[in-house]
């Protein structure tokens, strides 16, 4: 990885960065669309930026903290915010999946940190299924917002909540086997 700081990929990351306090004041001033549109943009500089670092052989030690992290934060704040009561959100992301979600990013990145001081450093690759959780909640988020939106409920959302708690608990086994791994070599 190169020394490059300010390379287009960590430009769209920053940008994500940047959109999430705009995502949470429209969603609370009950600006549900423009909260959305917000959204997707954000998402889309999280497939952009990979591409973009690629594209440009311009992967950066930067980029490979700073990327995971503006998702995590992406998806905490938007989890956070679409979980709470009395901003009228017709449709809200229940507390307890929003609690399972967070929990298990914590458990991650403190069995990561654990394993780095203990063991000695390790390369922790993001797993496919780790992959999919995160397709999978930024799905749910643009579900429950664009049914918020639309001011209806609606069964996808439902379907998008289940879709998530199966994700995440097969993604968290799949982190504790693949920890459980890299700690034996």
């Amino acid at each position: 990885m190169t020394a490059q700081v300010f390379t287009i990929a960590n430009q769209l990351t920053m940008l994500r960065l940047l959109l999430i306090p705009a995502f949470v004041i429209l969603t609370l001033y009950g600006e549900f669309g423009w909260a959305l549109a917000t959204f997707v943009v954000a998402g889309l500089t999280d497939a952009l930026d990979g591409l973009a670092a690629r594209a440009a052989g311009q992967k950066s030690d930067l980029g490979a903290w700073l990327d995971p992290a503006a998702d995590k934060l992406l998806l905490v704040t938007t989890f956070v915010v679409l979980t709470l009561p009395n901003i009228g959100l017709v449709n809200r992301i229940p507390l307890w999946l929003t609690v399972l979600i967070i929990s298990r990013d914590v458990g991650i990145v403190l069995t990561v940190a654990i394993v780095n001081l203990a063991v000695g450093p390790r390369t922790f690759r993001p797993s496919p299924l780790g992959k999919a959780a995160t397709a999978i909640f930024m799905l749910v988020c643009v579900a429950v917002m664009f049914y918020n939106y639309l001011g209806r409920t609606s069964t996808v959302v439902d379907a998008a909540v289940w879709a998530s708690l199966v994700i995440t608990l097969a993604s968290g086994v799949d982190y504790v086997w693949r920890i459980a791994r890299i700690i034996n070599r």
